[in-house]
């Protein structure tokens, strides 16, 4: 007997999958720490120079990194043991981390030696990202991938709810340094988990890392068209509707609520995410998994933009950024599906780290295009004309791409809860090859 419908986040991933379960587990606390880094940052350089140039300038220094390293190090992660590369970045991050702690510490710390240690950290990042992401796929059955991405967004977004929070009364209390040193400790939830767990060995044939394997993945991503679409909505999407590098600015200049202020503007969306997240026992069931996308993209756009207008109220923008959050987890976990699904094992390292580069570098772009504009007029005016800008940019990506709301990403068995028999795998609807 099949199991009713329901909204809840299915756990089944976490209840039968033991390896996943712990570098889940271990992720979640590493990663709640990170956010406490993210929200850290930007609240020190504005302290330090007055500038909304100085956090664009970060996210510029955290970008170029990630640019020019991310396709290598999915090269990276498809042609060596994912576990033992993963060992490796989560201890570098956790050294960064300390040292921006020292740093923190030395009275009038050079803003250059801030930027560099983010740099550093963005590009270990680049290795670090494909290697976890296309590491699930390895951990899960495939009738269990969709419920274990909707359990990562989960525990991503549980971090993003808790972290800035923490960051926000760490900051107010301890400083930058004790911020940055918890961040430090917190990667030892991760290390731990990837200790205990079974290796994850490369698959035969893979392409040594190389330009050879970087090109390979760019030439499987342009042919797949369903793919390229996940990739253009999110750059739209995170470029002009992601004003989170205001949020110190809006938080001490317009909304005068200070560091914990600031704290629960940067948790807001993640709160929002977190409670989307937990509410996806439908997804699975939803049928043209590209339409979901553009639905969740322009609530996402209609939400910051209704933010920018709500200046006057800090509880009102706060909901609105959590409906935000809200619909952007749903984007993500619908776009995830798409990815892996349409991406074969020995592919996914490279395909996970193209997607990690649009995922974080749009985001990073994101916070130059609205810095600038705060700095040519104001702030507000940045979300709002952003989040305007976003709707218009999908309306431009569905009239180019109306084949993309059609795509089915899940096979017809998996949402109608009918077991798959004969061992073969039914394959989803894809869209037309794209000419190379």
């Amino acid at each position: 007997m099949s199991r009713p419908p329901s909204l809840l986040l299915d756990l089944e991933p976490l209840r039968r999958d033991r390896d996943f379960r712990l570098i889940w587990a271990g992720q979640v606390v590493s990663a709640a720490g990170r956010q406490v880094t993210v929200v850290t940052l930007p609240y020190q350089l504005w302290l330090a120079t007055g500038s909304p140039l100085s956090i664009g300038a970060l996210s510029m220094v955290q970008l170029m990194p990630l640019v020019a390293f991310s396709l290598y190090g999915g090269a990276i992660a498809d042609a060596v043991d994912r576990r033992r590369l993963l060992l490796l970045t989560q201890s570098i991050l956790a050294l960064s981390s300390a040292s921006l702690a020292v740093l923190a510490m030395v009275p009038h710390t050079p803003i250059v030696l801030i930027y560099g240690v983010a740099f550093l950290a963005a590009t270990v990042s680049a290795v670090d990202q494909p290697a976890r992401t296309s590491a699930v796929p390895r951990l899960v059955p495939r009738e269990r991938l969709t419920m274990a991405i909707a359990l990562n967004q989960a525990g991503s977004q549980t971090a993003g709810v808790v972290g800035p929070a923490i960051g926000g009364l760490l900051i107010a209390t301890v400083g930058p340094a004790g911020a940055y040193l918890v961040d430090a400790v917190t990667y030892g939830a991760s290390l731990a988990a990837l200790v205990v767990i079974a290796p994850i060995p490369a698959l035969k044939g893979v392409v040594r890392p190389g330009l050879e394997a970087v090109v390979e993945g760019l030439r499987f991503a342009r042919s797949r068209a369903e793919i390229l679409a996940t990739f253009v909505v999110d750059l739209d999407a995170m470029i002009f509707g992601m004003p989170q590098a205001l949020f110190p600015i809006l938080a001490l200049t317009v909304f005068h609520a200070g560091a914990q202020g600031y704290g629960l503007l940067a948790a807001a969306p993640a709160a929002g995410a977190l409670v989307g997240a937990l509410l996806t026992g439908w997804v699975s069931r939803v049928r043209f998994q590209g339409r979901a996308v553009y639905i969740a993209v322009a609530l996402w756009g209609i939400a910051i933009t209704a933010f920018g207008l709500a200046t006057f109220s800090l509880p009102l923008a706060l909901l609105l950024l959590a409906i935000a959050g809200g619909a952007d987890v749903i984007s993500a976990v619908f776009r995830g599906t798409i990815l892996q699904l349409a991406t074969p094992d020995e592919l996914r390292g490279r395909l996970s780290a193209l997607h990690g580069m649009v995922v974080t570098a749009g985001p990073r772009l994101g916070d130059m295009e609205a810095t600038a504009v705060a700095a040519a007029v104001n702030a507000q005016f940045s979300v709002v004309s952003g989040g305007l800008a976003c709707l218009v940019g999908l309306g431009l990506i569905a009239w180019r791409l109306p084949q993309f709301g059609r795509y089915e990403a899940v096979p017809q068995a998996v949402r109608s809860g009918v077991p798959r028999t004969g061992g073969g795998a039914v394959q989803p609807e894809t869209l037309p090859d794209v000419e190379p």
